[in-house]
């Protein structure tokens, strides 16, 4: 129960922190700096909040690595999209094919993340180590 509960938790983390650090970037609902820029640095926020949760998230987690890759990967990506859909397509008055090709498919790395974590743990804790 715990670690579905911290899955969930650290899977809306994975949304809010990358969300709230955007925030500054835009005044009066436009963006301030080139829009190229701003999608490398939301990527790099992205893809470093996902790492710092999934070692953490392991590191405490009771369930075997790959287990807990796979069940991550599925979670995190649901809960990304789902408040995408809720909060940030409200707000950028995306449709959704816009969202999916601009931004719906770059949480893909979510489950290639979460995925292949849980592949070097597991690989890992076979060869006598614990991560």
């Amino acid at each position: 129960m715990r670690d579905s509960v911290r899955v969930l938790l650290y899977g809306i983390l994975t949304w809010l922190i990358p969300f709230l650090l955007s925030v500054p970037f835009y005044s009066g609902g436009e963006l301030l700096i080139d829009q190229q820029l701003f999608k490398s640095i939301m990527i790099i926020i992205g893809s470093l909040t996902g790492a710092i949760l999934i070692i953490h998230l392991f590191r405490v987690m009771s369930w075997e690595y790959l287990t807990a890759g796979y069940v991550t990967a599925v979670a995190w990506f649901l809960i990304n999209w789902a408040l995408d859909v809720l909060i940030l397509i409200p707000l950028s008055g995306l449709d959704l094919i816009s969202y999916t090709s601009q931004i719906g498919l770059r949480y893909l790395v979510i489950p290639v993340m979460t995925i292949m974590a849980g592949l070097v743990a597991d690989h890992a804790t076979k060869k006598g180590s614990r991560i």
